[in-house]
C-alpha cells in the first residue's frame, strides 16, 4: 500500500516555483501515484487560491491554466478526505488549520510542510510532521 500523505500548501508552491527539489518530487510521485495524496474541499481551494496568485504564477512562468489542469490532475489522483471533525482554531494561521484538520481527518503516513514549526500541535493528534526531503525518502523506501 502506498504511503498517504498530506502536502501543505508551502509544498506545492515550492513544486511549481522550481522543477528542482524534493517539492517537485513529491507532486510527480503523487501524480504517478507513487504516494497516495490526501485532500479535503477546503485544502484544494486554498492550493488553488494561493498557487494562482500573480506572484507565484510570475515566478513558475506557469499560467492560471497550467495551474488549473495540474489541479485538475491532483483532483484525479488524490483520496478525498471527508472532514467529520473540525479541529479550528488549533494553530496560529488558519490557512495551516485547514492542513492539519484534513490530516486529522484524513489519518495519513505523513503531513509535508516547509514549515515544521507551525504544525507542533499536530504531534497531539498523533500525525508526523516532515520536511519534503524526509518524505522524498520514505516514498522511496516504502515502493
Amino acid at each position: 500500500m502506498p504511503l498517504r500523505t498530506v502536502l501543505d500548501t508551502s509544498v506545492l508552491v515550492a513544486a511549481i516555483r522550481s522543477d528542482r527539489g524534493a517539492s517537485r518530487m513529491l507532486l510527480v510521485a503523487a501524480l504517478e501515484r507513487r504516494h497516495q495524496l490526501l485532500v479535503s474541499v477546503p485544502l484544494m481551494i486554498e492550493y488553488e487560491s494561493v498557487l494562482t496568485r500573480a506572484d507565484h504564477l510570475e515566478a513558475s512562468g506557469l499560467s492560471r491554466d497550467d495551474v488549473q489542469a495540474t489541479l485538475d490532475a491532483i483532483a484525479l489522483v488524490a483520496e478525498p478526505v471527508r472532514l467529520a471533525y473540525l479541529w479550528r482554531p488549533i494553530l496560529a494561521d488558519a490557512d495551516d488549520d485547514m492542513v492539519l484538520e484534513t490530516a486529522v481527518n484524513g489519518r495519513p503516513d505523513l503531513l509535508v510542510t516547509l514549515n515544521r514549526g507551525d504544525f507542533l500541535a499536530a504531534s497531539s493528534f498523533s500525525v508526523p510532521v516532515v520536511s519534503p526531503g524526509e518524505a522524498v525518502g520514505r516514498v522511496r523506501r516504502s515502493r
